[in-house]
């Protein structure tokens, strides 16, 4: 049986500073969640809960509402996500992209189009998911709603249908918006014109009938091309003063995909979001897509089970204890102890794939504790973080023992630092900011230790060649061995091994391409154990590792950047110091655009330069683009290296086992 309440999860998404947390006040207080629209400046929004987020008037963490728009049949059921607008947490927006139904993007009229709004209606676009764009801050001093949408359809390079312009005011607190008419000739051809290059059967009709084209069937047609995500309606206003905001509202509630969830159907869901709880238990944000969960239900979640000891669901704006979740709503589940980011509650939910949106962070910093005491308590902080954003990717180093966490920039690393030393009670520095490399193979290696001979004291028989794989192909187990040559159990040991043992190359990095080939194999029957292969494997596998040759690769970014056009002998300096490799400038207005590339752990460097360079109207937007063979010593080994001393490793391995 469906639901009889329609639902709608929305994600609001912007460039830091866009408005988007104030936009998120104003939706809860138009709905009555609210009775008072907080300020960020204040520091007293609803949904930017954390001391630390209300300090630095950022979004940190990924927040949850609920209210219900309209009513009757009509009425919808809104979960809001709120994300964050700051590039350095575009891991927490990562994991929201794969729960949403629908998303408002919002853009500043002030400083329009940024590099975050590109990266963010690329990957809405990527992914399919309907997108309604909010030109916001039209009472602000320097606001150009006219200009604004011109860039949005110029530069974010989507299908857009301006639906209404500010009227009077614009600048100023008294600024007023409308929506053009709909028998508005200007207005219908510009519809008409966007649908019809997505919609055969409207411009069919068209050509056989101009007179088809009526308002309604073109508001039907705007529905149905923004639900399938493939034409974006842009609306302005100001969500510090509701100007354009009941008019995005109605558009929420028409325009965006709401459905009627199956309740009744076979429970399906994916976690979202990971954190503790006052006495330290794990709490799991969930989204049921189908299904129905109940308290002290047995449950699969990822890969193992767990049975739910509570939970409580978003509704209303408050988070109330139930006895059970159903399809289409977002739940607070208890008892998970194992559960991680990006698990599915029952089934994996169909047409819902989870895997890496953005790319991974390419920095990286050690960790140092203020005291020898405090390292104990810093992994274990760490580690409850790392819970709740995975991409931190603790490591700790087995030569030196020291942490390193990932870091997508320097505010991270500063929002990193307060949080363990107001939540944790840890005072921590960090070192120097590096680039996370990786090692690529750069020739072909082999090696095997065999049962009984030549001091291998396992009693197994291993043999393994290594080879250079394509970049982005990952790690290949293949096998020349015949498959019945070891149980099963001992095959899978080696596969699993080699993918751990890679993890840490030659130079300490990862070896994250490369084709690993199994060669030799061989085993005692009755004492052999999966432990003996799990032991032996790394031997060899850096053996051939070490036969084969690896070089260091560093991450590069792509960059766009533009700025004045007097500007450029300073910017060109600038970009020579940070190692770029720019193309040819091209003039664009009575500016220069220039796009090139850059090691990853100097766009940081060149961010703080540029405003001086440029006289503040400078704007760089970058994002990862691939990895290049990096010049010593920018990426020194991590570690003393690998192998290990053969001897030593194999007394230590034997002892294990």
């Amino acid at each position: 049986m469906q639901s009889t309440q329609r639902t709608l999860n929305l994600g609001i998404l912007a460039h830091v500073d866009a408005g988007k947390t104030s936009l998120t006040e104003r939706l809860l207080y138009a709905a009555g969640v609210i009775d008072e629209i907080g300020s960020v400046d204040a520091g007293s929004t609803r949904t930017d809960s954390l001391e630390l987020e209300r300090r630095r008037g950022i979004t940190i963490r990924s927040a949850v509402e609920n209210f219900r728009l309209g009513s009757g049949a009509r009425a919808v059921s809104v979960n809001l996500v709120d994300t964050p607008g700051h590039p350095d947490f575009i891991a927490e927006v990562e994991r929201v992209l794969g729960v949403l139904d629908g998303a408002v993007l919002v853009v500043s009229a002030v400083e329009g189009v940024q590099p975050q709004t590109r990266v963010l209606m690329r990957t809405l676009k990527r992914l399919g998911i309907p997108t309604l764009v909010f030109v916001n801050k039209a009472d602000r001093r320097g606001a150009d709603d006219v200009r604004v949408v011109g860039e949005i359809e110029r530069r974010l390079g989507v299908p857009v249908v301006p639906m209404g312009r500010v009227v009077d005011g614009l600048g100023t607190k008294e600024a007023r918006t409308a929506l053009f008419a709909a028998d508005d000739p200007h207005f219908a051809r510009r519809l008409l014109d966007v649908l019809a290059a997505h919609d055969d059967d409207l411009l069919g009709a068209y050509l056989a009938d101009e007179r088809s084209a009526t308002p309604g069937r073109l508001r039907r047609a705007l529905a149905g091309a923004t639900r399938a995500g493939r034409v974006h309606p842009v609306y302005v206003g100001s969500a510090v003063t509701g100007a354009g905001v009941p008019e995005l509202v109605d558009a929420v509630r028409e325009l965006l995909p709401a459905v009627r969830p199956d309740a009744d159907g076979p429970l399906s869901g994916r976690v979202f979001k990971v954190e503790r709880g006052e006495r330290g238990e794990k709490l799991a944000y969930a989204r049921l897509f189908s299904g129905t969960l109940a308290v002290r239900q047995q449950v699969r979640v990822g890969d193992g089970e767990g049975r739910v000891t509570g939970l409580a669901v978003f509704t209303g704006g408050t988070l109330e204890r139930r006895a059970a979740a159903r399809a289409g709503e977002i739940a607070v589940l208890r008892g998970l102890a194992e559960v991680r980011i990006g698990d599915a509650v029952g089934r994996e939910p169909r047409d819902r794939p989870y895997g890496r949106v953005f790319a991974p962070p390419s920095l990286e910093t050690v960790v140092v504790p203020a005291g020898p005491s405090d390292e104990g308590g810093l992994h274990l902080a760490l580690g409850r973080l790392a819970e709740q954003d995975p991409l931190i990717g603790l490591r700790q180093d087995p030569a030196g023992g020291r942490l390193s966490v990932s870091l997508y920039g320097e505010v991270q690393k500063e929002v990193l630092q307060t949080t363990l030393a107001e939540e944790f009670g840890l005072a921590v520095r960090f070192e120097e900011t590096t680039p996370i490399c990786v090692e690529r193979v750069t020739g072909t290696g082999a090696a095997h230790e065999v049962l009984d001979h030549d001091g291998n004291p396992f009693l197994a028989t291993v043999g393994l060649r290594v080879e250079p794989g394509p970049p982005g192909g990952g790690v290949v187990f293949r096998r020349e061995v015949e498959l019945g040559s070891l149980p099963l159990s001992f095959m899978r040991a080696v596969e699993e091994t080699v993918h751990t043992t890679l993890g840490q190359g030659l130079y300490g990095w990862q070896v994250p391409d490369c084709t690993v080939t199994m060669t030799h194999s061989g085993f005692c029957s009755i004492r052999s154990t999966a432990g003996a292969f799990r032991a032996l494997t790394p031997l060899v596998l850096m053996a051939a590792l070490a036969r084969a040759g690896t070089a260091v690769h560093e991450p590069v970014h792509r960059f766009r950047l533009e700025f004045p056009q007097a500007a450029y002998p300073a910017v060109a300096l600038a970009l020579a110091r940070a190692g770029a490799v720019p193309g040819t400038p091209a003039a664009e207005g009575d500016g220069y655009v220039l796009e090139g590339c850059v090691p990853a752990d100097r766009v940081h460097g060149l961010e703080r330069e540029l405003p001086g360079l440029t006289g503040g109207e400078g704007v760089l937007e970058s994002a990862f683009d691939r990895y290049a063979p990096a010049a010593a010593p920018r990426c020194r080994p991590r570690t003393d290296g690998n192998p290990l001393h053969r001897e030593e490793y194999l007394l230590h391995a034997h002892r294990r086992i």
